[in-house]
């Protein structure tokens, strides 16, 4: 029986390409905000795309937000996709207006701000290689692979050690943290236990994407 995937339908990105890639790797899948579709999906797909702040009110507008920490919380998969995977983490800072600087908060699912990335170029925007975590169960067989990117901004520490510095944390726990770097080291996926998220656009990864899908739906159905 395929893994049933919902798309949350929240207005915060071009989520076309997402449901033909979920497609096409034998999913069922459904854009909706729908809060009963929601829970009773095998997986939730998070996408996004602009600015941080942004993002959060579109969420929040459809109770988004609530149904991801519920979800997270009963051990209900969710992917989150670029901008999906930013808002997960503590905070993020933008530049409102070009000039002063705002930070805003997000679900804090995991710790960390998402910051401008240092680099003579920005929006790092192309394919870059992604060094992955040993036991990551996304880029199983991947690592080096190319994705494709298209962001600013980006979480530039590492949540498992901030994670592991915690008197309650539990190694059991540890976040699978992967990489890429455009000026700086920066995190290009997570795993932790029921939640994953990649800062790249797997739906527009080509073949690599696709297996990278292909590894996350196996894994819920």
């Amino acid at each position: 029986m395929s893994a049933r995937v919902v798309v949350l339908d929240a207005g915060t990105g071009n989520v076309r390409s997402a449901l033909r890639a979920l497609q096409r790797v034998g999913a069922s899948v459904e854009l909706t905000a729908d809060e009963d579709a929601v829970m009773a999906a095998d997986g939730l797909v998070v996408p996004g795309v602009g600015a941080f702040q942004s993002v959060m009110d579109k969420l929040r507008r459809v109770r988004a937000d609530r149904m991801i920490e519920r979800r997270i919380a009963g051990g209900q998969a969710v992917l989150g996709i670029c901008v999906g995977l930013q808002v997960l983490f503590d905070c993020g800072t933008e530049r409102a207006d070009g000039a002063q600087e705002h930070t805003w908060p997000g679900l804090g699912q995991w710790p960390g701000s998402v910051d401008l990335l240092p680099a003579p170029v920005v929006p790092h925007m192309g394919w870059s290689p992604v060094r992955a975590h040993r036991d990551s169960v996304l880029l199983a067989g991947l690592d080096g692979a190319r994705f494709y990117f298209v962001h600013s901004y980006a979480v530039q520490s590492d949540p498992a050690q901030a994670l592991a510095q915690e008197s309650t944390f539990s190694r059991a726990s540890t976040p699978k943290v992967s990489w890429a770097n455009h000026g700086v080291d920066f995190v290009a996926a997570i795993e932790q236990g029921a939640l994953s998220a990649t800062q790249f656009h797997p739906e527009k990864s080509a073949d690599a994407g696709a297996e990278l899908l292909q590894h996350w739906v196996d894994a819920i159905a």
